[in-house]
């Protein structure tokens, strides 16, 4: 077994003591999933503060809680619609309340440049979530593109860790914005099929 396994192991087996506990409580998902907004809410005062390795620690925690309160749901049969609609809302609030954070850190220190890029990954970042929740109403799946919310989190975490904030911030906005384009091509060409389809039928 690699060194890469057996921590992805330990890992796993650590999240599944944590799910069952978290189930025997009988804790509702809907309250973990607004603790990890309330814990990420924590992570934006400390960016904000300029305390970022701190604030990369408790993005991690926060960061448990997105990874177990489906995992909980499921265990405890309690998956509604509504938490899978409460965990996408909870979860922009999140993303944003990070660079929030981040924007009030590069106000305070009134470095325009970065204050303009991190409100535009914030925007990003919403957007790379709408363009996929708004083409799955039209063509059922849309999962093509890097730049998601695990992603974004690792990246925002390795940033704060290692105090290379600046550097991350530009590679989630290039990539963000990439993934972007690339839903709204595929959502193009997939829509611009069933539109084809739908004008050979009505021919017919």
């Amino acid at each position: 077994m690699t060194y890469t396994r057996a921590i992805g192991w330990v890992s796993g087996k650590i999240i599944d003591r944590i799910v069952s506990a978290l189930a025997l409580s009988r804790i509702h998902p809907n309250v973990l999933t607004f603790l990890g907004l309330v814990i990420n809410t924590w992570a934006a005062f400390l960016f904000a503060a300029g305390s970022f390795r701190w604030a990369g620690v408790v993005v991690i925690l926060a960061g448990l809680f997105d990874m177990v309160d489906g995992r909980v749901a499921r265990e405890t049969n309690r998956v509604t619609r509504f938490g899978g609609f409460f965990d996408s809302v909870v979860d922009r609030y999140s993303d944003a309340s990070q660079f929030l954070g981040l924007l009030v850190f590069y106000a305070r220190g009134e470095r325009f440049t970065y204050v303009v890029l991190t409100a535009f990954v914030m925007i990003s970042a919403i957007m790379v979530s709408y363009t996929r929740a708004r083409a799955e109403s039209l063509i059922g799946s849309c999962r093509v593109g890097f730049m998601e919310r695990p992603e974004r989190l690792v990246l925002v975490i390795i940033g704060a860790l290692f105090n290379r904030m600046a550097p991350v911030l530009w590679l989630i906005a290039v990539l963000s914005t990439i993934t972007v384009i690339h839903r709204i091509r595929y959502t193009w060409t997939r829509t611009e099929l069933v539109d084809r389809a739908a004008a050979k039928g009505q021919a017919a």
